[in-house]
């Protein structure tokens, strides 16, 4: 065809992501029609899809493809005790200054130059520690001992229910507990879009090994995360594997290895791979002072177990050490978007924006558009395959009428529909029923038969 791609030399800002996210229904402000809220969003009909897609990739990934990782969903109320074992109580912190002339209010970590990033005054305050967990009330009665958090990740959830999972699924070390979830962090700043905000998901994996075994396992599943984003869609040359020098590791951390992707802000943290020995499973394991303290809220409590695995001989019991994969799924949604986001011209003079996913993170699998939407048979053969091809269980098929099927191509490129079905007069002709398939990112169109979609789009749709 005529229009041919041509070049791509556009420079991606994280405005163009915004506005297309907004435009084709991503991801919306969360209450916007109130002013927003600042650091928090609403996934919209195309952004909930490639979201799921994303943690579905993940799930398979974790738990189906392999045999050695269980699945959990815990919940997002955390007991107030699970947090100060863990340290969150008296660490979780960042650093907060205000500034005395615009009052802006910002982390004292991040600021450059000494100056304010909204006014650019040199008059700031002393920092103050600020702890980033939300409270919430737990019970009728409202009193300094009855409240709670809501989790700042999703990993300790897997640690008080470690026990649990060891005896009702008889697992031997090694092996993992995966979870996706939301967490919550009342950031001082959320800033660039999605990437930093304070209601987020987040894919983690807690895989339990024998102390001494550690380091190895550390090193594996850096390189299984590294490549597992690579077949997402990732370019290598946008990744770069980063360890953290000790005065920058967390508290629990014996080795931490962060994958850096290059986002239109900078190059930032898409996960962190972390040895975090045995300090969690170890700061959970039997504090009875604490416990009765918290019996006055919460009467009659099981008291403490030790959270231990038994060796193989069955002898002798230790406290495993642990690796944990921690990926932001918004950050992975926001990586995904940006790698995928392509503007091209075209030889004709023409411009077209497309996003370039990975076929099984497309929100929409396929578009079916009638050439002429007034025609009852065109409408009716298009209308049938669109529910004959959603019946193959790839995802969402979208039936296009729009009578217009330069703008169906278009608006499908943008959203990052891999490929288009046409049903025009053609398909009626002979003694077999074709459709035209117009491909995203070359444009090419091919003429098959009807009967031959589900297992095209089958083939097609292989996840890797």
């Amino acid at each position: 065809m005529s229009n041919t791609l041509a070049e791509n030399n556009h420079t991606l800002s994280m405005n163009d992501i915004v506005s297309l996210c907004k435009r084709r229904g991503f991801i919306f402000q969360s209450s916007d029609i109130y002013g927003g809220l600042q650091g928090v969003y609403d996934y919209g009909p195309l952004g909930i899809e490639l979201k799921n897609n994303l943690k579905n990739a993940w799930w398979r990934s974790m738990v189906y493809e392999r045999d050695d990782i269980e699945g959990l969903d815990s919940s997002i109320i955390a007991h107030r005790l699970t947090l100060k074992h863990s340290g969150h109580e008296d660490t979780f912190t960042d650093p907060m200054v205000d500034c005395k002339e615009c009052k802006a209010r910002m982390r004292e970590d991040l600021i450059k130059d000494g100056k304010c990033e909204n006014c650019g005054s040199s008059n700031l305050t002393d920092p103050r520690m600020f702890n980033l967990m939300f409270k919430a009330n737990f019970g009728p009665v409202e009193n300094d001992d009855s409240f709670i958090y809501l989790r700042p990740e999703t990993a300790q959830g897997i640690f008080t229910n470690f026990k649990n999972v060891l005896d009702s699924t008889s697992r031997k070390i090694p092996f993992g507990i995966a979870q996706i979830g939301k967490a919550f962090r009342n950031e001082i700043t959320p800033r660039n879009f999605i990437f930093r905000v304070r209601e987020f998901e987040q894919m983690e994996l807690e895989f339990f090994v024998e102390p001494g075994t550690d380091e190895e396992w550390h090193d594996k599943w850096v390189q299984e995360r590294y490549h597992w984003w690579i077949r997402q869609g990732l370019n290598k040359k946008n990744l770069k594997l980063e360890h953290q020098d000790k005065n920058e590791l967390a508290h629990y951390a014996k080795a931490t290895v962060d994958i850096l992707y290059e986002f239109p802000h900078g190059a930032e943290e898409l996960e962190g791979i972390a040895n975090r020995t045995d300090f969690d499973l170890g700061s959970h394991s039997k504090n009875q002072e604490d416990l009765n303290l918290w019996a006055k809220v919460q009467p009659n409590q099981d008291s403490n177990q030790k959270l231990v695995a038994q060796d193989n001989q069955k002898q002798n019991s230790y406290v495993p050490y642990v690796i944990e994969p921690s990926a932001g799924l918004d950050r992975g949604v926001l990586a995904i978007l940006a790698e995928g986001f392509t503007k091209e011209k075209l030889e004709n003079g023409t411009e077209r924006i497309v996003l370039k996913l990975k076929p099984h993170l497309a929100p929409i699998k396929a578009a079916v558009i009638p050439l002429a939407k007034n025609n009852e048979q065109i409408v009716q053969k298009a209308k049938e395959i669109t529910r004959t091809l959603a019946k193959l269980g790839l995802g969402r098929i979208r039936y296009e009428d729009v009578g217009n099927v330069g703008k169906a191509y278009r608006r499908n490129d943008e959203v990052g529909t891999p490929f288009c079905i046409t049903v025009d007069f053609d398909t009626f002709e002979g003694d077999t029923e074709t459709v035209t398939i117009r491909h995203r990112d070359t444009m090419i169109q091919e003429r098959i038969t009807v009967s031959e979609l589900p297992e095209t789009i089958v083939k097609y749709y292989n996840i890797d």
